[in-house]
């Protein structure tokens, strides 16, 4: 633990998985085809493994691809990543955050394509599917990045900062020249069921204007008003309008929270993130690793994810 932070210490925090294998089938974002997917439990310090079945039926190429912050091979619009043999899954990040706010280490998720299913473009869906199939210990210790010293990636305009702290913590800031979203920033503390009950909701959000480029680009071609938050000049055109009325904030916060889970392990310290997208997010995980001293593999305690409330700092 860095110098200066009061703690009280709380036992070792297990690994965890899922109980049992459970399936879901949705339309992809910007592919626009149909995927099956199926998240299975996997053993202790396997980590998060994405399995391409159609690959694996072709017999070809090795279709698994560890969901990792150096395996990233694209970040337009959504992250993907890719294994040695050039097999990729792509938009994993609200997934990877669903995970990340569950706990959850080790899991193998199976897909028949390239895409995850979009689901309602959060995470809530997939909340849904883990607690429905259960969560279990494992009898391993849970590991985690503890931050020890600053670490800027960026500069004032876009990029993000990771400095110590003792629980995970992010700020986040975000401006469009939009009516609707205009300059929002908010903090969120990740500790407890804080990402279920103020992120996971968060939607994908697009403008009209910009959806025939994008298809013309082969992006979007399964966007629609049921998965994704679409704005029109001045106005919101989904029916019922808002989640949140910054869910443009928390939504950016939630891709955050997937970018950042391809770490390998859950991040102890304060993240600030001005502008930021899926680029600048995996851009300030290889800066980090890139300095040895700035961070260290520690056990996880119990008191990394939950605090005395004259510690919180609120959002």
């Amino acid at each position: 633990m860095p110098e200066g932070f009061p703690r009280v210490m709380y036992g070792t925090v297990r690994q965890k998985t899922i109980k049992q294998a459970i399936p879901c089938r949705g339309i992809g974002l910007h592919s626009g085809r149909q995927i099956s997917m199926t998240l299975r439990p996997a053993p202790a310090d396997t980590g998060i493994v994405f399995h391409r079945v159609d690959i694996a039926a072709a017999g070809r190429e090795d279709p698994r691809i560890p969901a990792l912050w150096d395996r990233v091979v694209d970040t337009r619009l959504c992250t993907v990543i890719a294994n040695g043999d050039g097999v990729q899954v792509g938009t994993i990040e609200h997934l990877m955050a669903a995970l990340a706010g569950c706990e959850i280490d080790n899991i193998v998720v199976d897909i028949d394509g390239p895409e995850l299913p979009v689901m309602d473009g959060s995470s809530d869906p997939f909340i849904l599917l883990i607690e429905s199939a259960g969560v279990i210990e494992q009898d391993a210790a849970r590991r985690a990045i503890e931050i020890r010293s600053t670490v800027q990636s960026g500069d004032e305009v876009r990029g993000v900062t990771f400095d110590r702290g003792p629980i995970c913590s992010i700020d986040f800031e975000i401006d469009f020249d939009s009516a609707v979203i205009g300059r929002q920033r908010r903090r969120f503390d990740l500790v407890g069921d804080a990402f279920k009950q103020e992120l996971s909701k968060a939607r994908t959000f697009g403008f009209l204007s910009d959806t025939e480029k994008l298809r013309s680009m082969g992006l979007a071609l399964g966007g629609s008003l049921e998965n994704a938050v679409v704005i029109d000049e001045d106005r919101v055109l989904n029916e019922g309008g808002l989640r949140f009325k910054d869910e443009f904030v928390r939504h950016k916060i939630l891709d955050c929270v997937g970018d950042l889970y391809l770490a390998g392990a859950p991040i102890i310290g304060d993240i600030t993130a001005l502008r930021s997208g899926h680029m600048a997010n995996n851009r300030a995980l290889h800066i980090l690793f890139a300095d040895p001293s700035a961070y260290r593999m520690v056990e996880m305690t119990s008191d990394m994810i939950s605090y005395p409330t004259e510690m919180r700092v609120s959002a």
